[in-house]
C-alpha cells in the first residue's frame, strides 16, 4: 500500500565540516605542538587511566621495565591569535581515555600556545603519555 502526502516534506541537512576541520591522514607531518608554559602531569591523571585498564575498559596499555605506560596521539586544530579550533584522539580502541586525553590537551593548550607568526589555521601533533608502577 502506498500513501501520497499532500504536502513536500523538506529536511534541512547539516553542512558537512570542511575537510580543513578534519586532521590530515600523516599525522607524522604535523608540526609538534608547543606550549608557553608545559604541562603539569599529575598522578591522578595517570590513575584514571589504569583504573579505566583495571575495569577492562581498556586492553591498550603496555609493560615495560618500569611499569605500565599508555600513549595517546592527539592532533589539535589552532588558528592563528592561538585559539584551540579542535582536539582529535587518535583511536587506540579505549573511547574514554581516548575523549579524557583530549580534554587534558584541550585545557592545557588553552591560552598557552606558542605558534609561529603570521601562521592560518593548523593543525599540530602532541602525545600523552599516561604510565603508572605494575
Amino acid at each position: 500500500m502506498t500513501f501520497l502526502l499532500p504536502f513536500t516534506l523538506a529536511v534541512a541537512m547539516p553542512e558537512r565540516a570542511p575537510q580543513e576541520a578534519l586532521p590530515p591522514q600523516d599525522w607524522s607531518a604535523l608540526p609538534q605542538l608547543a606550549l608557553r608554559r608545559p604541562a603539569d602531569p599529575t598522578a591522578a591523571m595517570s590513575a584514571y587511566v589504569h583504573q579505566e585498564v583495571l575495569r577492562g575498559r581498556c586492553a591498550s596499555a603496555t609493560r615495560t621495565p618500569a611499569g605500565w605506560t599508555l600513549p595517546v596521539d592527539i592532533a589539535v586544530l589552532a588558528s592563528a591569535d592561538g585559539a584551540i579550533r579542535r582536539v582529535v584522539p587518535r583511536a587506540i580502541h579505549c573511547p574514554t581515555v581516548e575523549q579524557y586525553a583530549a580534554g587534558l590537551v584541550f585545557s592545557g593548550a588553552r591560552d598557552n600556545v606558542d605558534l609561529p607568526a603570521s601562521v592560518g589555521d593548523r593543525w599540530y601533533r602532541t602525545r600523552l603519555i599516561f604510565a603508572w608502577d605494575p
